[in-house]
């Protein structure tokens, strides 16, 4: 008679388990580091990315700056115009300070130093002029006093 040491609840945890490690074990292989995430969430959706730019915490070229806020948005997440996005970013870009810009455009001047926020969707997808967009694209940026450090892109796009 054969009796089984673990459940299959535990061994499929231990094979969890392992493959993380060693998961974790091939990135430390790997001389470059991933850059910092950064999410949006609306409701029970969230997306994050790394850094479109980035620089391992150093300025990014000046010449860089406006090509890399010009570049597309890979991430995508919709929102209806009563919806709520919270904005996260890792720890050290807290650390450092952030803005949103808008389009490319900075939509706001002192950098914030918390985690997260909550921003309504309606603060992004209606214009001066009242108008509504469909869609928008936001990027969060990383600063370091003047300098900027880090870019990552989402696109809102407005619910249909």
């Amino acid at each position: 008679m054969t009796v089984a040491f673990f459940s299959g609840k535990a061994r499929r945890a231990g094979v969890a388990l392992g493959a993380v490690s060693a998961g974790l074990l091939v990135l430390s292989a790997c001389g470059a580091k991933p850059t910092p995430l950064a999410t949006v969430t609306v409701g029970s959706d969230s997306v994050h990315t790394e850094a479109t730019c980035y620089n391992d915490g150093e300025a990014i070229k000046e010449s860089q700056i406006q090509p890399c806020l010009d570049k597309k948005a890979e991430k995508t997440i919709t929102v209806s115009a009563d919806d709520r996005i919270l904005f996260g970013v890792d720890p050290e870009i807290a650390e450092n300070g952030w803005t949103l810009f808008i389009g490319g455009q900075r939509a706001e001047q002192e950098p914030y130093k918390k985690t997260y926020r909550t921003i309504p969707a309606n603060a992004f997808l209606s214009s001066q002029t009242g108008e509504t967009a469909n869609s928008a694209q936001i990027s969060i940026v990383e600063t370091s006093g003047k300098k900027l450090t880090g870019i990552w892109h989402f696109e809102l796009k407005k619910e249909s």
